[in-house]
């Protein structure tokens, strides 16, 4: 059976084998795309690395910001996602296309917004995040080059969120494929010097720039601007959401219900990451082989995340497709079944991090300090890997009816008033390290998992409960 026939009504299923099948045909492009990404990281990470302690502290100094400005592009994608998973839920085509011609001004204005705050703020961030003084010009820079494409990245962003919103995973899938080789291939080629590389038994000349940092740099930026280029071409080609020939002038009617969803997610992953900010401006004070030990962690961990966020992208699809139908049955289906999904696949990732964290870190330094520190925060956060799991796929599910109030209240309290302010007061009053540090990163996820099952459970997120307009 087309689990594509289901999700826009042509048939409905409540069984939980077919509901699985739907579940894992929308979540495997997404989490195939997510592995492949980073896999990219990881190789970008281990050549960076070889660099030396200082060269991954000055990539690593503005990784959270480069997550907020991310997350936020993002978040105004939800808006999107939310309204045209519904309409193709209804099977009103019509609505769902015209908001896709309105996702066009967002990609031009959002783009055009941060392109010019991140190139004019590039010279001052490092020192805003407390990089240390050596490296301060390097994470400048890197910084500065990394951010040029920044309209493309944007399309990127947005334009593959309303793709998703249509149940079509694979082609973002393939386009950050194409982001991931070039960026690959531009940094084995920028990053070092021209070098003898054994290969079957050859010894190849292998060409090399040695731009170090900067090399990086351009690689990630040259990723971003062929994936730009890729994504909008491909949604110009889609035969239902293609905005070729419609107007491009702000539509109200799309526009309102999209921001009231987009608008509350964008300050959640807005306040969120610059909590993120905040947090490793807090640990980047703690010195180089903690900073250097934190960012590593966090690439290593991002690979044990790929079954949450891959499912994640599922629930909001599917969620917004059961309310469009207005099938209480299936919208019962569908949650419970990513309830005993995710879980699972989260408590399979989070064993196996606690087992190959030494080698994990391994991967991308040989610093013995750093991999020895990173190993204890990635055991640490292993063992909660199911919880936070929990809360991700519960977060897609209430973006995919338009409930975005409840997680932004979350996510700001527990961001703000455990993470951050837990951090500051272990580290800069208690003098400990990154592991407390850590520790209060991990009380901030227990924490959205309480509240977001609380908040499941009392279905006031549910329009087809409550009765609310969706």
């Amino acid at each position: 059976m087309q689990y594509w026939k289901v999700v826009f009504g042509l048939q409905k299923t409540t069984d939980k084998w077919r509901t699985l099948g739907i579940v894992l045909a929308l979540a495997w492009p997404t989490m195939l795309e997510q592995m492949l990404a980073v896999a990219a990281q990881y190789v970008d990470s281990a050549m960076v690395g070889r660099l030396g302690a200082a060269a991954t502290a000055t990539v690593g100094a503005t990784v959270t910001i480069n997550w907020m400005v991310g997350s936020t592009l993002s978040a105004l994608g939800i808006g999107f996602l939310a309204f045209i998973a519904r309409e193709y839920g209804a099977k009103r085509y019509e609505n769902a296309s015209r908001a896709v011609a309105q996702s066009v001004l967002a990609v031009i204005a959002s783009g055009l917004f941060f392109t010019a705050l991140t190139l004019l703020l590039s010279p001052w961030v490092p020192g805003w995040m407390n990089a240390s003084e050596e490296i301060r010009g390097a994470a400048s820079r890197y910084f500065f080059i990394i951010y040029t494409p920044m309209l493309l990245r944007a399309a990127t962003v947005i334009f593959g969120t309303v793709l998703r919103a249509s149940g079509d995973t694979r082609t973002p899938m393939k386009v950050n494929l194409l982001v991931n080789v070039v960026n690959v291939i531009l940094n084995y080629l920028l990053i070092y010097e021209t070098r003898d590389v054994s290969l079957l038994g050859w010894t190849v000349r292998m060409p090399g720039a040695g731009m170090g940092v900067t090399g990086a740099a351009i690689g990630t930026a040259a990723g971003y601007a062929v994936g730009g280029v890729a994504m909008t071409a491909a949604l110009w080609r889609h035969p239902r959401l293609s905005p070729r020939g419609r107007s491009l002038k702000p539509d109200a009617s799309i526009l309102k219900p999209c921001l009231k969803v987009a608008v509350p997610a964008a300050l959640q992953r807005f306040g969120t990451s610059f909590g993120y900010v905040a947090f490793a401006s807090l640990i980047n004070a703690l010195g180089t082989v903690s900073t250097a030990a934190h960012s590593i962690a966090n690439t290593a961990e991002s690979a044990f995340y790929i079954p949450a966020y891959g499912i994640q992208t599922a629930a909001a699809t599917l969620s917004g497709n059961a309310g469009g139908m207005k099938d209480k049955d299936y919208m019962r289906a569908i949650t419970r079944t990513l309830l005993v999904l995710e879980p699972t696949l989260m408590a399979v990732s989070g064993a196996t991090l606690f087992l190959l964290a030494p080698r994990m870190m391994a991967m991308f330094t040989p610093d013995e300090s750093v991999i020895r520190l990173g190993t204890t925060v990635l055991r640490m956060v292993a063992v909660t890997e199911p919880l936070y799991g929990v809360a991700v796929v519960l977060e897609g599910v209430f973006m995919g009816v338009g409930d975005t109030m409840y997680a932004f209240a979350c996510n700001i309290i527990g961001m703000w008033g455990l993470r951050v302010l837990g951090t500051a007061l272990l580290t800069r009053v208690f003098h400990l390290g990154l592991t407390a540090a850590w520790g209060a990163m991990i009380a901030h996820n227990i924490l959205l998992f309480v509240l977001f099952v609380i908040h499941y459970r009392g279905q006031k997120w549910n329009p087809l409960v409550t009765g609310e307009k969706f």
